[in-house]
Formats: C-alpha cells, sequence, structure tokens
C-alpha cells in the first residue's frame, strides 16, 4: 500500500503549486505555463504502462544516466521507477484536476481574496481551500490509481497482483489467487470510496440547508 500512498501524496503535493502556475495571469515567466501544459499532455496521452517501462528500463539505457553515479543508483531500484513512473503520472492528472476547479472558482471570491490578501498571499488562504473543496472528485484518480498499480509486477515490485501470479504459479489454483486478489482491491477500493464521502460531507457542509 505504500506504493500508492507515497505515489498520490507526492503527486497531490507536486500538483498543486503547478496548478497555481498553470492558471496563474500574472506569472512572471509565461513559458512556465507552457511547459506545464505539455507536460500534462504528453503523461495523460500516453500509457502508463509505457511510461513505467520508460523509467524502468529506457532511462538506465541512456549514457548519460549511467554516467550520473546518483541517478544510476536511483534507477536501479525497481521500486523507484515505479514510484517516479506513478508519480509523475498521477501529478499530471491531479494538476488538470485543481487547475479546472481553481478556474470554476467565482470571480467574486477572488476579488475579496485580493482585496483582503496582498499578491500570492490569497493563493494559500483564500483561493485555494475554496477551489479544492469542489475538487472531492479527485478520489475518481486516486482510485484509479489504486487499479493502475497492478501493473507494478512490470518492475518486479511485489505488489498485489504480483504475489496473486507468483501464488498461482506455486499451486495452479487460478480462481483463488486472483480472486483474493481481487477481493483485496474491492477492500481497498471501497474503503477510499468511503473515506472521500466522508470528507464530501465536511468540506461540502456549508452547502446544505440550514435548519431554523
Amino acid at each position: 500500500m505504500w506504493l500508492l500512498v507515497i505515489s498520490i501524496g507526492l503527486g497531490f503535493c507536486l500538483s498543486v503549486p503547478l496548478a497555481v502556475a498553470h492558471v496563474s495571469k500574472n506569472s512572471c515567466c509565461p513559458e512556465v505555463s507552457g511547459c506545464i501544459l505539455l507536460y500534462t499532455y504528453v503523461f495523460r496521452g500516453t500509457p502508463l504502462y509505457v511510461q513505467l517501462l520508460l523509467c524502468y528500463t529506457g532511462l538506465y539505457s541512456l549514457q548519460v544516466v549511467r554516467d550520473h553515479m546518483l541517478l544510476a543508483e536511483f534507477l536501479r531500484s525497481g521500486m523507484n521507477c515505479t514510484l517516479l513512473a506513478f508519480t509523475l503520472n498521477t501529478c499530471a492528472y491531479t494538476t488538470e484536476i485543481f487547475a479546472g476547479a481553481i478556474k470554476a472558482t467565482p470571480y467574486g471570491e477572488i476579488e475579496a481574496a485580493r482585496l483582503r490578501h496582498v499578491g500570492l498571499h490569497a493563493v494559500p488562504s483564500v483561493i485555494l481551500p475554496s477551489a479544492l473543496r469542489p475538487a472531492y472528485y479527485y478520489s475518481n484518480e486516486v482510485i484509479l490509481m489504486l487499479h493502475a498499480t497492478t501493473v507494478a509486477f512490470t518492475a518486479t515490485v511485489p505488489y498485489i497482483l504480483k504475489i496473486a501470479r507468483d501464488v498461482n504459479s506455486a499451486t495452479y489454483q487460478s480462481f483463488q489467487a486472483f480472486g483474493i486478489a481481487a477481493l483485496l482491491y474491492l477492500c481497498i477500493s471501497f474503503t477510499l470510496v468511503w473515506l472521500f464521502r466522508r470528507a464530501k460531507h465536511r468540506w461540502l457542509a456549508y452547502l446544505r440547508p440550514q435548519g431554523k
């Protein structure tokens, strides 16, 4: 589960500043927004499986990477390569989710935030919390990443599906091995859905009708 937790956590932390820079009209460097847009298009337009293969076998085949001691040591680990591919992939999708949520923030709230807070101080204190509340559909990305972790076995990472494949190879009990794996994924998915529903209930409580 650390594979999912770490990749989602890193992707979330990286996507928030990228989303803010992507939608900011006062960026001192317009090229930054273009680079972010290119990054999200590339990683959303190519399969995660291909990205994992590029990180796991493609990067290490480059001479410039092998000559760099730290990079070469990092990419020798299948877990590191998998985390890199998963983090970059989920960060691209999450950046677009949060950028859309920020763009959908009512203009009146943004103007009110600017009147009370100067410059970028309005972003973390008012604009970003207001934008992240309706972004509860981010739960879909988390569930999709949970399902996408099934490709981790490509990098020899001992995740659920790889262990199920190993059990199947040792016992030839395919239904039991993959059936238990499916139940584990189902339980984790239901747990995540329940947690996000609780978060939605709390974050959007101000939208519910208030009793007299």
